[in-house]
């Protein structure tokens, strides 16, 4: 039994190596797979060696757990179309912060109706028995706050992304009001720590930390969703890190640490991407602009499948801008095929992905490489903007905010200041789109209705497919 401890710690260290070079193989479309795989192998291995602990209790249950939501998730993950897998990670995320928050619940609970007393920095039950450090309970306390609000969050961003609930709900002085609220959750947690640890106070500090949560979120637009859900990913790494603090596991710390801190790079580089800083992120009412709106002159002109297709078949370059009605359309494999004509008449093309683009960090790019797209074909906005100015035709099939000018020019505009793909700047648009609503921001795209810009109206894949079929016809 020896040997047992030092094999376990072994087996953390290992899974925390697989953690971290998962993560590295992430961040390359080219590797991503085996990332997932490599992380997947060090959670495998990190569960199994917490089951072996010799403190464990109660492994039937957990292992029934463990096939339940095995099961659970194995069903969802194969039957989950890709448009809604930004709402299948926020739901997921919001669970992993709420098993966080269960946790400190339960180490708070466990302390419930003792009398603690504070003796020279340490912690004494009224029969003079040691009680759990003030640092552990700190922790737990801090843990279980950071990970209720980012279970009650997601819920709400997946409620959302779902179409469940309005894209933003506001009220008067709802800043403030959730400025009290948060205060009151701190207040009641450090009551909490402070040697008070009664049920009905452990039940206000999570009903106010769950309610933040709640009302953080709603006031949260639509084109904001991908900072929202990065965000919570670094909150429930946060708070999972701060829990493993309390049960002095050393996977956890290392594995929410490491979440954690790739969820806050991610939520800084999303924010840069929305010009947006992280305290207008934490405290800011996302999606609202001020003023009236900027009047759009002009009228959406139609096109129709084979004036496009002759149109970018002769020339020379063509950029192609990916939006989630791709995504909803499952269009991606069509406009590939229709690339891949294009590429074998001589033209250029190039696929240019906005880095919020979709509903979730990285939507765009899933896609494409689910279609095949070589990734020297994919640029990032930084790289294609400058080229739009050169480019005979930018093809834009169900994008919408991050391609308005609105953006640029109209400070009343929700969007307003958020970085765009500069795709007015080519010689001609094309546009795919089902109608003439409004994108998820829920504002109009002057893109629509420039002088340069023709609508190809219709479902994507439907209008992808007559595009293939027309350029095939040309070469008949």
């Amino acid at each position: 039994m020896a040997l047992l401890p030092v094999a376990i710690k072994a087996c953390y260290f290992l899974a925390a190596l697989l953690f971290i070079l998962g993560l590295k193989r992430m961040s390359s479309p080219r590797t991503a797979r085996g990332g997932v795989v490599w992380a997947g192998v060090g959670m495998l291995l990190a569960v199994l060696a917490t089951l072996a602990l010799p403190e464990m209790r109660h492994r039937g249950l957990i292992l029934v757990a463990v096939l339940i939501g095995v099961a659970a998730a194995w069903w969802s993950g194969r039957r989950v179309a890709m448009t809604a897998m930004p709402q299948m990670v926020a739901l997921y995320n919001g669970m992993g912060g709420g098993a966080a928050a269960a946790i400190g619940a339960a180490e708070l609970a466990s302390q419930a109706g003792q009398t603690v007393v504070l003796l020279g920095g340490g912690r004494f039950t009224a029969d003079g028995a040691a009680a759990v450090p003030t640092v552990q309970l700190a922790l737990a306390v801090w843990g279980a706050l950071i990970g209720a609000i980012s279970f009650s969050g997601s819920l709400i961003a997946f409620a959302k992304l779902q179409g469940w609930l309005d894209s933003r709900f506001v009220f008067p002085a709802q800043r403030a009001i959730n400025m009290l609220v948060l205060a009151g959750a701190v207040v009641a947690g450090s009551m909490l720590v402070a040697g008070h640890p009664g049920m009905p106070l452990i039940a206000a500090f999570f009903v106010l930390a769950l309610l933040f949560g709640l009302m953080m979120t709603l006031p949260i637009g639509g084109a904001d969703m991908p900072v929202v859900i990065s965000l919570y990913n670094a909150f429930t790494g946060l708070a999972v890190a701060f829990e493993g603090f309390v049960l002095q596991n050393e996977a956890m710390i290392i594995a929410g640490t490491v979440v954690g801190a790739a969820g806050t790079l991610l939520t800084q580089l999303m924010a840069k991407a929305m010009n947006r800083s992280l305290g207008n992120v934490l405290f800011g009412n996302f999606g609202a602009g001020s003023g009236a709106a900027q009047a759009i002159e002009g009228a959406q002109k139609p096109i129709d499948a084979a004036d496009a297709a002759v149109m970018m078949a002769y020339a020379e370059r063509v950029v192609i801008v990916p939006g989630y009605g791709m995504a909803v359309a499952q269009a991606q494999h069509k406009v590939w095929e229709f690339a891949q004509g294009l590429i074998a008449r001589g033209v250029k093309v190039k696929f240019a992905i906005h880095p919020v683009a979709g509903r979730m960090p990285g939507h765009m790019n899933v896609l494409l490489a689910e279609a095949g797209v070589p990734y020297d074909l994919i640029a990032d906005m930084e790289d294609i903007n400058p080229e739009f100015p050169a480019t005979d035709v930018a093809l834009v099939i169900g994008a919408n905010d991050v391609v308005n000018p609105l953006a640029k020019t109209d400070p009343a505009s929700p969007i307003y200041g958020m970085p765009i793909l500069d795709v007015a700047d080519a010689r001609h648009v094309i546009v795919v789109k089902r109608g003439k609503g409004t994108g998820f921001a829920g504002i109009e795209n002057a893109l629509f209705y420039a002088d340069n810009a023709r609508m190809l109206y219709g479902d994507g894949q439907a209008a992808a497919a007559a595009l293939v079929t027309e350029l095939k016809s040309l070469d008949a």
